[in-house]
């Protein structure tokens, strides 16, 4: 929580001592929650009424619903704050992310290298113009959020250069809404051109752009404005418009996309050469993707639709699209398509299906550089265009591999990490075949020498082996007494992949074990990994996480009351999920901007994007998998629920947040036990993505100070810290 004004804090702890009846003194005194109404409203699917008592709660602007997340809000900071450790932690929280060095990414090569850099303490990351090698001693900043806003909360949602490097577009949002305008600027002065775009960008379908080849304008996804559709309309139907530099965006044409569904999400990617676009169109987030190029001459052209089983699609160097298809290939094989001729029936094999999931692929001048991942790890491996084998990129076990950017010829950026080991970005020299070190990204004041990464498998509730990698302290004793975190995803095919956290150092450091569960519903295992956990398979996602959290029990790492799960978004109905399905398999729970209410997920602007991913409540089979397994639905009076502290943005356009005050409101009723139901409300912040450094350590802060005092956990004495 960010407060009003630097005398906030100290005049709530005032009110607090004065008010004995709502606060405490530490963790164990029994809690009293602020009053919650209930107003029943009952609705009726295929023949089965369910009630919502907190259906009131949804409407953000009601004076009630703003007086009641105060309550909360006030009620969460006293227990934060009284807790023993938490100043400790905040200062070991803000030590970790403030002090962490430089880091460069999205990058992109046009004459010059392109990408955002962050350097904290800085709040927001800054777009930087590179030479092409990489080298630092010609960095030059085009634009830095924290000047413009010294509030942090202004942030840049994505970027495009032009092909000649001379402008770039920036998409600007703030307070974490994603609510892109675009504007231009010139990368030799930083200085802003008078084009003023908006609507480029929202939370629900995202947003893109891509310059012409002659740089005069530039291609850019628009939702309607103000007047073209209905109220509800607004943030769908996305189209493709034109933008011509230097004149008023009231003039713009309307070029691609009328056709397309109300969900569509679309992707705009330029050819090397600038004579091509290729858009990218997602049909919601359940996987379904088709593709369309606008030829030089200005003509759209269908490359394939949405039931022709393409993932990904890339241009060549070469005269080709390269694509990643799944069709009659579950683990999915490289196509080649001709620019000639680009239609799917065109397309010949060039790299047959494998052994592991296939994930994406890049082409440059001679090479494809094809990324596999096996189970959460990836790794890269190397053809010619004509589909020979041509080798691996090294990389480091239970690690991620990305090749970040195309660069010239068939030399590439390399971004690589562990969970033990930071990004570290190389240039892949083509010539000599070997991985060049850059310093695009700093070094940690502190290492992960004291920690082992091992794989384990969970066996799910059908018998399906599901990936786990544990990170625990070097020697740590297997006799059940260990605090661990669980975390979990499990949806829209995304993986969870290796990833480096300066706040695995801090668990490290209070003596904990990190684990991360590679549940159905992601891409671990490819597309059939995926499926195997959307609509009506769902269940399957919560099965394997529950399974995941006893196969910890069974190996001695921990038990139940030293156990704890952590999750977002997707991630947050997974921990919804496991806390009502499975209350006594841990201690606490923590859940970010999560989705609690199944069935009236799809009600949301964004949750209509997803239907393709959790299905619908008209649809008599969806709906009663949805009814099974909505955590708001399936919370019961009575019942010793775990601790838990849900978190919400107001700005949230992914994720109502009056997902997370619905659950709380339930789940304070429901629990016959003393343990905490906190809500924890960010103004200034949505979804996560923009959010400002100093917002972040805050909310770091409160997460692991939770935790710590939960699990019961003290610091412990390491030469990493």
């Amino acid at each position: 929580m960010r407060y009003p004004h630097p005398s906030f804090k100290t005049v709530l702890l005032r009110a607090c001592a004065l008010a004995a009846l709502t606060c405490w003194a530490g963790a164990g005194a029994q809690m009293r929650y602020p009053e919650t109404a209930k107003r029943p409203v009952s609705d009726t699917y295929h023949g089965v009424m369910v009630v919502d008592d907190y259906r009131w709660l949804e409407d953000d602007a009601s004076p009630d619903v703003k007086r009641w997340v105060a309550e909360q809000n006030a009620l969460t900071r006293r227990y934060l704050d009284a807790l023993p450790q938490r100043r400790a932690i905040a200062e070991r929280v803000a030590t970790l992310l403030r002090s962490a060095p430089y880091q460069h990414y999205d990058f992109q090569y046009r004459k010059r290298l392109f990408a955002l850099k962050m350097q904290p303490p800085k709040n927001q990351p800054m777009l930087v113009a590179l030479p092409p090698s990489g080298a630092l001693s010609g960095m030059r900043v085009i634009l830095d959020p924290n000047v413009i806003d010294a509030t942090g909360r202004t942030a840049i949602d994505f970027f495009k250069p032009s092909y000649d490097g001379r402008y770039v577009i920036v998409s600007l949002s703030t307070n974490g809404s994603e609510e892109g305008t675009a504007y231009v600027y010139d990368t030799a002065t930083g200085a802003r051109l008078p084009d003023v775009v908006p609507g480029v960008n929202y939370p629900t379908g995202g947003g893109s752009v891509e310059w012409a080849s002659d740089g005069r304008g530039f291609f850019y996804t628009r939702y309607p404005q103000p007047g073209e559709r209905p109220a509800e309309d607004m943030h769908f139907y996305q189209q493709v418009y034109f933008h011509d530099l230097g004149s008023p965006a009231a003039g713009d044409r309307y070029v691609f996309g009328k056709e397309l569904p109300r969900i569509a999400e679309i992707a705009l990617h330029g050819s090397p050469d600038g004579r091509h676009v290729l858009a990218e169109v997602r049909n919601g987030d359940g996987g379904e993707i088709g593709y369309s190029l606008r030829r030089p001459d200005g003509i759209w052209v269908n490359v394939a639709g949405f039931r022709d089983g393409v993932k990904h699609m890339v241009f060549g160097g070469d005269g080709n699209l390269y694509a990643m298809s799944v069709e009659d290939a579950p683990l999915g094989r490289i196509l080649s398509i001709p620019l000639s001729a680009p239609a799917i029936a065109n397309a010949r094999v060039v790299v047959e299906e494998a052994d592991v999931a296939t994930e994406d692929v890049l082409a440059t001048r001679s090479r494809l550089f094809v990324t596999y991942r096996a189970g959460g790890p990836s790794q890269v491996r190397m053809f010619g265009l004509g589909g020979k084998a041509l080798g691996e990129l090294p990389a480091g076990s239970v690690s991620d591999v990305l090749v970040a950017e195309r660069l010239n010829g068939d030399d590439v950026l390399i971004r690589t990490m562990s969970y033990v080991t930071p990004r570290q970005v190389f240039r892949y020299d083509a010539r000599s075949n070997k991985l060049v070190p850059t310093r695009l990204n700093g070094n940690y004041p502190f290492d992960m020498q004291d920690a082992i990464v091992t794989r384990d498998f969970a066996v799910s509730r059908d018998g399906t082996r599901v990936p786990v990698t544990i990170v625990a302290p070097r020697g740590v004793k297997r006799d059940g007494s260990n605090p661990t975190l669980l975390y979990g995803y499990g949806g829209y095919g995304i993986s969870m992949s290796p990833y480096f956290s300066p706040m695995l150092r801090l668990w490290l450091d209070y003596g904990g074990v990190y684990a991360v569960a590679n549940v159905r519903g992601g891409g671990e295992f490819g597309e059939p990994w995926h499926l195997a956990g959307n609509l009506t398979k769902k269940q399957n996602v919560f099965d394997d996480f529950a399974a995941s959290l006893r196969m910890l029990f069974d190996r001695g790492y921990t038990r139940p009351d030293k156990a704890a799960i952590m999750g977002g978004s997707n991630g947050g109905l997974l921990m919804g999920a496991t806390l009502t399905q499975h209350p006594a398999l841990m201690r606490a729970v923590v859940s970010h901007v999560g989705i609690y209410d199944a069935l009236r997920w799809e009600t949301q602007p964004n949750g209509e994007f997803n239907v393709t991913e959790f299905g619908s409540v008209k649809d008599p089979d969806q709906f009663r998998a949805l009814y099974a397994y909505s955590p708001l639905v399936n919370a019961k009076d009575a019942t010793a629920y775990p601790a838990v502290l849900f978190t919400a943005g107001d700005n949230d356009g992914r994720v109502a947040p009056y997902e997370s005050r619905k659950m709380t409101a339930r789940l304070q009723t429901a629990t016959s036990s003393d343990r905490p139901i906190l809500l924890r409300t960010e103004a200034a912040a949505g979804h996560g993505i923009g959010t400002a450094l100093s917002t972040r350590i805050e909310e770091e802060a409160d997460a692991y100070a939770f935790l710590v005092e939960q699990l019961g956990m003290r610091p412990v004495q390491s030469a990493n810290r």
